[in-house]
């Protein structure tokens, strides 16, 4: 196990260097000059050449890239183009938000699949069977950019219930949180539903009964507990999700997150501040995945790694 660790750890660095690579020179090659974005159109062409030198952008994408790379290596995001205040000091103050949200979000979608989907496979054929499969087939047809506005215009112009956008209390959790679970509760439902189905025909779970247990045992201690490596899986795949979600979330909210910021610094061709931001979602991409095979281990003793 601590082989495998160790293993995992390494190939950590790769991954994230090939990420920010991809993301460094697709983002300089996006069309638009953060310069143009600063100083304006209008701005002479000795002011922007002035601005261009300061910031270190006259020099070739090569030297800019290894420039970066140095700076990372001794812990330096760099400095805003756009906000002239420190990257690190930016997402320090926005990364908060993203994880009350994403863990909001996933409060949601637990809340929501788990009765949903043991109700079904209890169930299987009838009615409750049928609106479980009906609602995780909602679920996923419905993207965030298209729920998001329906929610808010319902809940927050026509009703008042919940703010229109903002962050504060949990009235301004409600909204977005249930726009980001929706789709992980669909797609968790249809997992979980599909592999409590499988679990329940197995031998160990007639010897569970054969020996006399409640039904309510069998199903917590028997059932439920292997069918949750699928829905451990799903679950830290969708971990992702929930970050590239945030993006269209807080924006059509104005949540005040990584994902917003992220919009942002791209609209103003703000190069660090993207590369930070990139940073940050998949380094907690990349550690959701690991913890996740650890936890495998804890959940199913069973699992062993070769490595």
């Amino acid at each position: 196990m601590k082989r495998y660790i160790l293993h995992r750890v390494y190939l950590l660095l790769p991954t994230l260097l090939g990420a920010l690579t991809l993301v460094f020179f697709l983002i300089h090659l996006i069309p638009g000059d953060p310069i143009e974005v600063m100083l304006g159109e209008t701005a002479s062409a000795a002011d922007k050449e002035d601005l261009r030198r300061t910031l270190g952008l006259n020099q070739p994408v090569a030297s800019q890239y290894k420039s970066f790379l140095n700076a990372l290596a001794h812990g330096n995001l760099g400095q805003s183009l756009y906000e002239q205040a420190s990257v690190a000091d930016l997402i320090r103050a926005r990364l908060p938000a993203t994880i009350e949200l994403t863990l909001c979000a996933m409060a949601v979608a637990l809340l929501i699949s788990f009765p949903l989907a043991t109700l079904a496979s209890v169930n299987k054929d009838t009615w409750i069977d049928r609106f479980a499969l009906l609602f995780s087939l909602l679920g996923l047809s419905m993207p965030n950019f298209w729920l998001g506005p329906l929610l808010m215009i319902v809940f927050s112009i026509q009703l008042g219930w919940a703010p229109v956008s903002g962050r504060g209390g949990l009235s301004h959790l409600f909204l977005p949180s249930f726009t980001l679970g929706m789709g992980m509760a669909a797609i968790m439902t249809r997992i979980l539903r599909s592999s409590l189905l499988r679990v329940i025909h197995e031998d160990y779970v007639r010897t569970a009964r054969a020996k006399g247990l409640s039904e309510k045992r069998v199903w917590l201690k028997h059932v439920l507990r292997n069918a949750l490596l699928s829905v451990i899986t799903i679950m830290s795949l969708q971990f992702g999700g929930l970050l590239a979600g945030s993006i269209i979330t807080e924006t059509i909210f104005s949540w005040p997150g990584i994902g917003r910021l992220t919009v942002q610094a791209i609209q103003t061709r703000d190069y660090p501040l993207v590369q930070g931001c990139v940073l940050i979602i998949a380094i907690s991409y990349l550690l959701v995945n690991f913890f996740t095979d650890i936890f495998y281990h804890l959940v199913d003793p069973r699992i062993t790694y070769g490595r």
